[in-house]
């Protein structure tokens, strides 16, 4: 399976519906991952990434309500629960505790599949990670762990997060031209606020920090109708 699939992580203390759907899901394109309970889902969130949970509500200790409103709280993967058919309650205290859906036991397997399709399309990508490896471009040299610039001749210049992820992508695709969507998928996480301006803004001011001309620019150039270009050569620093 590829190592790009979407990874799915399944909390449910019945073991005959953990395991089962585990290889169902697995069978359907999906990497999975299992825990019994709350604890367990909680040590698996804190060491990997996942793109979607699963989650069982009756479950014994921490249940699956108190786990879903510290998923939400966090800002963690979406959340859909399985909750028994009586639980009408338990339904719309997950909905209102912020789960984007929900799946009554006993459930076909093939609905699950579908309903996790539609909740990854609807979900934005993950915020990028920002490295931190400095990088020499022109004459300056980028910190991301710092969020700051160091010309040769001394000067520091610091940046706002924003600034220096833009910067670290555009490091990343040295000579490359970016089209603003391509700009606000790798630094926005296509946030529902974004928008293509926004780039043009952010570039305006990283170019005013950075450009001994900012209106003739050379480092971070213009590509009209395509979009942006770092029009340097990169190296570790």
């Amino acid at each position: 399976m590829e190592q790009t699939a979407p990874q799915v992580l399944i909390v449910d203390d019945a073991r005959d519906i953990r395991e089962p759907l585990g290889k169902y899901l697995r069978r359907q394109g999906l990497r999975t991952q299992l825990a019994t309970n709350a604890g367990e889902a909680r040590r698996a969130l804190e060491e990997g990434s996942y793109a979607l949970v699963v989650l069982d509500v009756m479950m014994p200790g921490e249940d699956g309500l108190s786990l879903c409103r510290w998923l939400v709280a966090r800002g963690g993967p979406p959340v859909i629960l399985l909750t028994a058919m009586a639980d009408e309650t338990d339904r719309i205290v997950g909905l209102e505790l912020g789960a984007d859906d929900y799946v009554v036991k006993p459930f076909n397997p093939r609905e699950l599949v579908a309903r996790i399709r539609a909740v990854l399309r609807r979900a934005p990508p993950p915020a990028p990670q920002v490295g931190a490896t400095c990088r020499r471009f022109g004459p300056w040299v980028h910190d991301p762990a710092g969020q700051d610039l160091r010309h040769v001749d001394g000067r520091s210049v610091t940046l706002t997060s924003g600034e220096s992820r833009l910067l670290g992508v555009l490091l990343d695709h040295p000579q490359t031209v970016m089209s603003r969507d391509r700009l606000l998928d790798l630094t926005a996480g296509r946030d529902a606020k974004a928008y293509d301006r926004a780039i043009d803004n952010s570039v305006s001011r990283l170019r005013r920090k950075i450009e001994e001309d900012p209106k003739a620019p050379t480092l971070i150039v213009t590509e009209w109708g395509g979009g942006y270009r770092l029009a340097a050569e990169v190296e570790a620093a």
